[in-house]
């Protein structure tokens, strides 16, 4: 049974399009990427899920269950950490916690013990009030909030956002420990090089589109090279051969994406004379970039 599965799902605001013809599986244990710019649907996917909007058409399902008729059940099962987190401004952040945990099948003991131990992970002061919270501060408050019941699956928008590098870090030490013990992590972000170092899986939305679903290493390392050439004299105005992809020149060096068979692309730079030539796995930011150009989705 899969964790997430979507079936045609569409998402229209009047004659604007959010999402259309989604259609994804999130397998129980991994952990998945969804990624795009912002606009590109991430959210509007993520909120159909929780039931915070109605899709338009298809069908979603959370964990087996169906993400419109069973959303109290699937609420209990899930921890959502939103882009946008809002809290009881008057409420400090011990009772915040305190209060959330109530609404789970937590004994004290257990709420306190979980608290404490995400707390100290994330080095959150529990005593000041939400409203003297910095943004990195309320986003801490938010993750804690998304982990305290030990959801089976965690759906997180932009986990990082205002969070400073150590604790960016923190967090995925975090999140690694929950996936451990068998938590489905699922998380939209903009942020390639976090995608490329933590997941398992990755979604790219474009328009609100599905364009790609691979695994990381596959989407780097299956179909692209990075190739980087010096040459002795002023580097030729373009190469023109299939397979390359977003060249850029220097007065004496040229740099490609390209996908394909090497070879042809070693002939024709043999004829010229070069001073260096490295051939090596691209990053997925560079990969990403390829399927967000005009109709790279069909290259």
């Amino acid at each position: 049974m899969p964790a997430i599965e979507t079936v045609s799902l569409r998402k229209y605001y009047g004659k604007s399009r959010g999402i259309e013809n989604v259609s994804l599986q999130v397998q129980q244990g991994e952990i998945f990427g969804f990624i795009g710019p912002n606009g590109a649907g991430k959210s509007t996917t993520i909120r159909i899920l929780l039931n915070l909007i109605f899709p338009t058409s298809g069908q979603a399902r959370v964990l087996g269950l169906d993400a419109v008729k069973d959303t109290v059940a699937i609420r209990r099962q899930v921890g959502y950490l939103p882009a946008e987190v809002g809290y009881y401004d008057d409420m400090a952040v011990q009772s915040l916690l305190d209060y959330s945990a109530s609404f789970y099948e937590l004994d004290r003991a257990t709420a306190l013990r979980r608290i404490g131990d995400l707390s100290d992970a994330f080095e959150l002061n529990l005593r000041p009030a939400a409203r003297t919270l910095s943004a990195g501060n309320r986003r801490k408050v938010g993750i804690v909030l998304a982990l305290l019941h030990q959801p089976k699956l965690l759906i997180l928008d932009e986990p990082t956002i205002s969070l400073d590098p150590l604790m960016q870090a923190r967090l995925f030490e975090v999140l690694a420990q929950e996936n451990g013990r068998g938590t489905t992590v699922f998380f939209s972000s903009h942020v390639l090089s976090e995608v490329q170092r933590f997941c398992h899986r990755v979604a790219i939305i474009k328009d609100g589109r599905l364009i790609k679903v691979e695994d990381v290493q596959t989407l780097r390392s299956g179909e692209f090279q990075k190739v980087k050439v010096e040459f002795a004299g002023p580097a030729p105005a373009a190469l023109a051969l299939p397979g390359i992809i977003h060249q850029r020149q220097t007065e004496l060096s040229l740099e490609m994406l390209y996908k394909g068979d090497i070879n042809p692309l070693v002939r024709l730079l043999a004829q010229h004379e070069l001073v260096h030539l490295s051939v090596e796995e691209p990053g997925l930011e560079e990969v990403f970039m390829h399927y967000y150009q005009p109709g790279g989705e069909s290259r």
